[in-house]
């Protein structure tokens, strides 16, 4: 606020200052500055590096040779990321002798049975009950955050959970990477891990393409 001093009076005489009242109006100042503000916080935002938290298996150091082969042959998944949004996959230890080992699935939804999730929940079904009875509780207040996110944890990292090797070709796509992570977890799956493709996955791959067998895929069991 500020004085203005309009001079002097009437009829001759020194007339009393006359004092006028005057406003400035810092609004238009105020939206800029907060326009700004708001686009520079948008700015670091995007800036800052974006990351998706990933739990590799067990240390195999601290596997033994027996757990090892449970493992493999009843919670071992293996996913083959191919050409055309295709997922190959087999359970288990391979069988590099035979490439109908090889499954195909896609990244359909739950409804779809020949897709990666239908597989994954198949197989993951007792730990995908523990997370919905986990979930419960929590919606009715009977455990505490803390304690959710504790029995989530315990129950992804489960020592018979299931355990996802996740092998990308050259063929797939960076979205085909995301939707399998996404389905990990969709899926509750707390082991996994992206690794190289070996020799012999090239070959299951390749040779049931010359088969012809793409087109012979049968529902998720």
């Amino acid at each position: 606020m500020a004085d203005v001093n309009t001079g002097g009076g009437g009829k001759g005489k020194k007339g009393k200052p006359k004092k006028i009242e005057t406003r400035v109006d810092f609004t238009p100042m105020v939206d800029m500055n907060m326009l700004l503000i708001t686009f520079f916080m948008f700015c670091t935002s995007m800036a800052k590096p974006q990351t998706m938290e990933i739990v590799m298996p067990t240390d195999e150091k601290n596997i033994t040779d027996e757990e090892k082969v449970k493992v493999k042959d009843t919670n071992a998944i293996t996913l083959i990321l191919g050409e055309d949004n295709k997922v190959y996959y087999y359970l288990g230890k391979p069988n590099y002798s035979d490439y109908t080992s090889l499954k195909v699935a896609n990244y359909g939804g739950a409804n779809d049975k020949k897709s990666l999730r239908s597989l994954l929940l198949i197989r993951n079904k007792i730990g995908i009950e523990q997370v919905r009875e986990l979930k419960q509780l929590k919606y009715k207040k009977q455990i505490s955050d803390e304690d959710f996110k504790k029995g989530v944890s315990d129950v992804k990292n489960a020592k018979d959970g299931q355990v996802v090797i996740i092998k990308p070709t050259d063929k797939s796509t960076y979205m085909n990477l995301i939707d399998a992570l996404d389905e990990m977890q969709i899926c509750s799956i707390g082991k996994y891990a992206i690794v190289d493709m070996t020799a012999g996955d090239k070959w299951l791959v390749e040779n049931l393409k010359k088969a012809g067998a793409l087109t012979k895929n049968s529902e998720i069991k």
